[in-house]
């Protein structure tokens, strides 16, 4: 059976995908499960939260932008890595799963941009500098 706290979870979608599915087939089969809900969002919908649940909202334990994009760059300590590695992995934090995502495709994009800008100099730099043997 679920238990509020995986319901609050499922509420604000910080469960892993699979966990996600397996809940709300459950809620759409389950009478048990479809009360439980109405008491989670009942209680919600009075003010009442649990300390696990604004942590939960707030992403208290979510790593900032910051520390995602030092960990891309590997500037973090051991025991950040280890953190941060547990929060993806373990934890599957979907919200630093797309911020990491994110911050990987625009660091592609810089690279590709890099990339054109060092071409065009080098280009731009040997015009007239070649000779024409003929």
């Amino acid at each position: 059976m679920l238990t509020p706290n995986e319901i609050e979870a499922f509420l604000d979608e910080a469960l892993p995908p699979a966990r996600m599915v397996e809940i709300e087939r459950l809620l759409r089969d389950n009478q048990a499960a479809k009360v439980a809900l109405a008491e989670v969002v009942g209680r919600r919908d009075a003010g009442v939260h649990t300390v696990g649940a604004i942590w939960r909202r707030r992403r208290l334990s979510c790593p900032t932008r910051e520390q995602l994009g030092s960990h891309l760059l590997g500037v973090l300590s051991t025991a950040e890595n280890d953190y941060l590695a547990f929060h993806l992995e373990a934890v599957g934090c979907r919200w630093c799963e797309a911020n990491l995502a994110d911050l990987k495709q625009l660091a592609a994009a810089a690279d590709d941009e890099q990339v054109e800008t060092r071409r065009r100099k080098y280009f731009q730099s040997s015009i007239g500098q070649l000779r024409r043997d003929g």
